[in-house]
């Protein structure tokens, strides 16, 4: 026998149709059209240009063009691993993303902890905003402003050795100081980001899982240790990831303009964006192209690698 369908009395049933523009239909036409722009420049700017990689391939002359130039195959790369540049740029873009990567996380994570652990509001205000403040400014104003305690004849530092009976230091001129003077600038201005983004991830924790633990005696610390960093990692883990795949991109304004395109400095502060802004001066736009296109490459197997590592082990903090 056929079952009947039950029908509350009055009612009429409904056949349920699929809605269009998604699952929210025609009321998500506002943020489509929303998204609109920001989709428009993302074509225009990101993609529409990809199609310039092939002047990587190409002897590429201004008078020919990007069509009319010769072909060189992988030549332009091949130019770039061999030349002696090519060790020290991969050694310092290498080292100092590393060193930022772990430093920085382990710096953000500390200072998110301390920001929670302040009773005051207005005091909690007071270091967001110097923590996040050099976060808005340029790398060239902060090349003028490390000028000022840098400058060889009237930087304070010099200023202070000799007060003190000393000689005053070459800064631009001796590679040995700039590993340190780079990590701090990159750490001051840009922390402050990352310190705000672990910070609301620490808001965004269980109350009472902090109420638990100080019912059972736990020390700050020892929460710290055992509920708040544990809690943060699946942040950490995009966070790391993204790292990752940046490991090879460097910032320009803080790697040229800092050091004041110093020549002497090139051996500690070469990285590949200072290194194809040469080619690009030198006219060598093949050359520039090349180094470009091998660092996106490098990156978007980085991110997928890392990615699938953390997926074998927690499919939850996987970026995708």
């Amino acid at each position: 026998m056929k079952e009947k369908k039950m029908t509350m009395p009055g009612v009429q049933a409904k056949k349920l149709k699929p809605k269009g523009l998604g699952r929210g239909g025609k009321d998500q036409l506002q943020l489509w059209l929303l998204l609109l722009p920001a989709l428009v420049m993302l074509i225009i700017f990101k993609y529409l240009p990809m199609g310039g990689v092939i002047i990587a391939f190409k002897d590429y002359r201004y008078s020919d063009g990007i069509f009319g130039s010769a072909w060189a195959g992988i030549e332009n790369f091949k130019f770039f691993f061999k030349s002696n540049d090519a060790k020290t740029v991969i050694r310092n873009a290498l080292c100092y993303n590393l060193t930022f990567i772990v430093t920085g996380h382990i710096i953000s994570i500390a200072l998110a902890i301390m920001l929670t652990n302040i009773k005051s509001k207005k005091m909690t205000g007071v270091f967001q905003t110097l923590m996040f403040q050099p976060y808005y400014l340029s790398w060239v104003v902060i090349a003028f402003i490390s000028l000022t305690f840098l400058s060889y004849k009237n930087g304070l530092f010099n200023t202070i050795v000799q007060n003190m009976g000393g000689e005053p230091i070459s800064w631009y001129g001796e590679p040995k100081y700039w590993p340190f003077i780079l990590w701090f600038f990159h750490m001051w201005k840009g922390q402050g980001y990352q310190i705000l983004l672990y910070y609301t991830s620490i808001l965004g924790i269980d109350e009472s899982i902090y109420e638990a633990a100080k019912v059972d005696g736990c020390t700050t610390m020892q929460t710290a240790v055992k509920i708040t960093v544990p809690m943060l990692t699946p942040t950490m883990t995009i966070l790391i990831i993204m790292g990752i795949g940046a490991i090879f991109n460097s910032d320009f304004g803080l790697f040229y303009q800092i050091p004041q395109g110093s020549g002497a400095l090139q051996k500690v502060t070469d990285v590949v964006e200072t290194y194809t802004y040469r080619a690009l001066t030198e006219g060598s736009m093949s050359i520039s192209s090349a180094v470009g296109l091998t660092q996106s490459v490098v990156g978007l197997i980085l991110v997928v690698t890392a990615n699938a590592v953390v997926k074998k082990y927690n499919e939850e903090n996987a970026l995708f």
